[in-house]
């Protein structure tokens, strides 16, 4: 019941704003709100799902896993059953006490039935519209994104958009940075016009190299975890690209870069992961297909956001969003010494930029995977990307587990799951999970 309220509530809205005749809206409305009360006769007062924020409760009751099976091919295998899975919480296994079956539509199959005479619109009326049923965010994260890597994206999901976008579906273009903005709307032109004005928008970083070069990887090792080998190789950079005289001068210059490195990827990594948060939120409230494909070269989620990250995610897996990420650096490397146009770098420096380039990754893998999208990266073909990850799978298993004696640490517990008959077949599942954190 709580579905179809939903899917009526949000039809009722579309087809308020919609052209169509005033009589033609009140009824929509009318029985809108005839399925609400009757939905919730029990004298509740309902509210949308995107006004109750997701919250972990400190025993962790329940752990919802998306798992999507695939054969040899690629293709998503449906029939299997609750018996058919184990699930590991660390080494220990769970017992599954919760099992369902998401379907690419959403909902399962109706029988056909002879469809009924269309009514006759009365003279100078619109005919009713088709109201949308598959609603799709383009996240694009132009607090992280470079010049280039935006261009190419944005150009490979207007290509994507111009031959994919059908009647029935509404696409909406969103930043991170909330500066570039198209809602919901099956206009090409609309949204041709705000991917050509995305623009890179870094919120907290200097647009210019630094001297010393710092990622916020190797500040977060610096500054939080006191790490003597992150510390030398920024002294090392200080004192080759400000050509320093007395190396006694580079440690204070190197701490005090970590510390702004440290706050500007903060500030920068809350934003990002709060964007996905709302967009979550947004399409828990609309009806039929809803899904997110994030653009990103990825950002760190340290201690303090992975809380959010589980809430972001566990809200996702309830509402049966589904989020797809593309990483818009497409196939890269970190080149030794850096490009032309900068000091040498010492081998130690290049060697924790290419550690913070993978750790980027994690949260645009750990989104997907955990919401039983699909994750593009390595391939600079990102027209091909967007098809991939736009494309839902045809059935996602949702296993549920209520894990014994969490402690409110704030640890992450990896989870594994396994078929107990696999025959050859590939697993995607959600990673893990992060315990509460201690209530101060």
């Amino acid at each position: 019941m709580e579905t179809a309220v939903r899917e009526c509530v949000g039809r009722a809205i579309y087809w308020l704003v919609s052209p169509v005749s005033r009589p033609a809206q009140m009824s929509c409305l009318f029985l809108c709100i005839l399925f609400t009360v009757l939905g919730n006769g029990k004298g509740q007062t309902p509210q949308p799902p995107g006004d109750t924020p997701a919250s972990f409760s400190a025993k962790v009751n329940l752990v919802l896993v998306p798992v999507v099976v695939r054969d040899k091919q690629g293709r998503a295998v449906g029939g299997l059953r609750q018996e058919d899975f184990q699930v590991f919480d660390g080494r220990k296994p769970q017992v599954v006490t919760t099992f369902s079956i998401e379907t690419a539509s959403g909902k399962p199959a109706k029988p056909e039935t002879a469809a009924p005479a269309p009514m006759e619109a009365p003279t100078g009326e619109s005919k009713l519209p088709a109201a949308p049923d598959r609603f799709v965010v383009y996240l694009f994260d132009d607090v992280h994104l470079s010049l280039s890597d935006l261009a190419a994206a944005r150009d490979a999901a207007e290509r994507y958009l111009k031959d994919s976008l059908g009647p029935a579906d509404r696409a909406a273009v969103f930043t991170t940075s909330g500066r570039t903005v198209a809602d919901f709307t099956n206009d090409r032109a609309k949204l041709h016009e705000t991917l050509f004005n995305l623009h890179p928008q870094p919120i907290a970083r200097p647009l210019s190299r630094e001297c010393p070069d710092v990622t916020y990887y190797q500040a977060d090792l610096i500054v939080n975890k006191h790490d003597q080998g992150a510390l030398q190789a920024a002294i090392q950079d200080a004192v080759v690209c400000m050509n320093l005289p007395d190396a006694h001068m580079a440690p204070p210059l190197a701490q005090a870069a970590a510390r702004r490195a440290l706050s500007a990827g903060d500030t920068e990594s809350r934003l990002s992961l709060g964007m996905v948060g709302k967009v979550v939120r947004l399409l828990s409230t609309l009806p039929g297909q809803r899904s997110i494909i994030l653009i990103s070269p990825g950002f760190l989620t340290l201690a303090d956001l992975r809380q959010d990250y589980t809430e972001i995610m566990d809200l996702a897996i309830r509402s049966n969003v589904i989020v797809g990420s593309v990483d818009a650096r497409g196939m890269y490397t970190v080149i030794p010494g850096g490009d032309a146009s900068q000091a040498t770098q010492n081998a130690a420096q290049t060697q924790f930029q290419g550690a913070s380039a993978a750790a980027e990754e994690d949260v645009l893998t750990g989104l997907a995977d955990g919401t039983g999208g699909a994750f593009f990266h390595n391939n600079n073909d990102l027209g091909e990307g967007f098809r991939r990850v736009a494309a839902r799978p045809e059935y996602v298993y949702i296993l549920g587990f209520s894990p014994q004696n969490t402690k409110p640490d704030g640890r992450f517990h990896a989870l594994k799951v396994i078929l107990k008959d696999p025959h050859k077949l590939n697993l995607q599942a959600r990673r893990g999970y992060y315990a509460p954190r201690p209530s101060k």
